[in-house]
């Protein structure tokens, strides 16, 4: 039998069974279709963030949005992308983590402009983390001290999520969150417990994409139900407390 291996992917298996006129077994199948759905959260992710990019450059307006669920969400990749490299853990079980870091720290530098003026401690926040982010990417530090920053993370992206969901709630609107960018991140999540759990991830991962489905979940949500609300008038000058 020749081997038919593509990417880390075994199609030896399933065409074998494809020949024969069978349909490929579970223990055949669930691996290779893992694979693929990993690749193409890989794939999905490189444009992720791009739709709610565009729509604050579109309105050049921040209305709405919590500078701080930005910040503590790059964080969260930063820790997270670390962990999984310092693991060895195949690209497809991950690869999303570097463009989400990429597009995350894009999209803080977006708010930033809108936000004028930037306040001393969001100045503080933003040098701690180019400075620190080298070493924790290049895994640098103590190995109990870099478990210990990955089950925080699990933390800081549960509270990176609430200071918007609290807001979209006091202001009864989502202001300027984008649809297509909460739908995806919610798809996401879920498709990853699928590869995870079919990658052998450990489960702290896991937990991670639970995570991701409940607090995305409520942020879709928020936007499918605020969306008729009437928006109030931005002003014309946005000004975001630190």
């Amino acid at each position: 039998m020749v081997e038919m291996k593509f990417l880390g992917m075994d199609f030896t298996c399933a065409l074998s069974s494809l020949r024969s006129g069978e349909f490929p077994e579970k223990d055949c199948l669930l691996p290779l279709i893992s694979k693929l759905l990993g690749y193409c959260i890989v794939a999905a992710s490189t444009t992720v963030k791009l739709p709610q990019i565009l729509k604050i450059l579109k309105h050049s307006s921040v209305r709405g949005l919590s500078v701080l669920a930005f910040e503590l969400e790059v964080v969260g990749y930063t820790i997270a992308l670390a962990y999984c490299l310092h693991k060895g853990l195949p690209f497809s079980a991950y690869g999303e983590l570097a463009f989400l870091l990429i597009q995350a720290i894009i999209l803080v530098g977006v708010i930033y402009y809108f936000s004028q003026p930037l306040g001393t401690m969001t100045w503080i926040r933003g040098l701690l983390y180019c400075a620190l982010a080298p070493t924790v990417l290049g895994g640098q530090i103590d190995p109990m001290l870099f478990e210990a920053l990955y089950a925080s993370q699990h933390a800081i992206f549960f509270c990176a999520r609430i200071p918007q969901i609290w807001a979209n709630f006091k202001n009864k609107s989502t202001g300027e969150l984008s649809f297509l960018t909460s739908l995806m991140n919610s798809c996401g999540s879920l498709v990853r417990v699928f590869t995870s759990l079919q990658e052998k991830a450990p489960m702290s991962v896991v937990l991670g994409s639970v995570i991701g489905i409940v607090t995305n979940g409520t942020i879709l949500t928020q936007i499918m139900v605020y969306q008729k609300a009437p928006a109030p008038t931005p002003a014309k000058k946005e000004k975001k407390s630190d």
